[in-house]
């Protein structure tokens, strides 16, 4: 990925989305997401109970499909230059929208809403809209507003 200033990344504010590649969820992605967590709810780790689910087989969890959003933001956010360190910090909105099949491919399309001076010198809040899309699918998997925290290398 390219890597651009923090004066460029604050010149993305409502430019054009970035698509990131797209991620297969296969069942054995689920299965260790279910382990990890310890939800092994029928829905997601059973697929002969799952196909006489209105869904027809199983589905990822809602939060494998937000915690997918590191790889695609790697995948398709170019890096900044004389970021010391970048941490999550939250959401100001979550909703899953429809969920992922087993086997179904998803990738994330993201759009800079702001970034700005939060929380100390050398710190940027970078709040980005971002959308789970479903290959083949109307609707998305998820849509949130993700809230990033830049820590800058000092002097940078």
């Amino acid at each position: 990925m390219s890597e651009i200033t923090a004066d460029e990344l604050k010149a993305q504010v409502g430019g054009e989305p970035r698509s990131s590649k797209w991620f297969t969820i296969d069942q054995s992605k689920i299965d260790v997401f279910a382990d990890a967590t310890e939800d092994w709810q029928f829905i997601h780790v059973d697929p002969e109970k799952a196909a006489k689910t209105p869904f027809g087989t199983t589905i990822a969890h809602g939060f494998l499909s937000a915690s997918m959003l590191s790889a695609m933001a790697i995948d398709s956010e170019p890096r900044v230059g004389g970021v010391a360190m970048a941490v999550n910090y939250g959401f100001d909105k979550l909703r899953f929208v429809s969920p992922v099949k087993v086997g179904a491919r998803i990738r994330g399309v993201f759009k800079t809403l702001s970034v700005e001076e939060a929380g100390g010198p050398g710190r940027l809040l970078v709040k980005r809209d971002v959308t789970v899309e479903v290959e083949g699918e109307e609707k998305p998997a998820l849509k949130a507003v993700w809230l990033g925290m830049l820590f800058m290398e000092k002097g940078a």
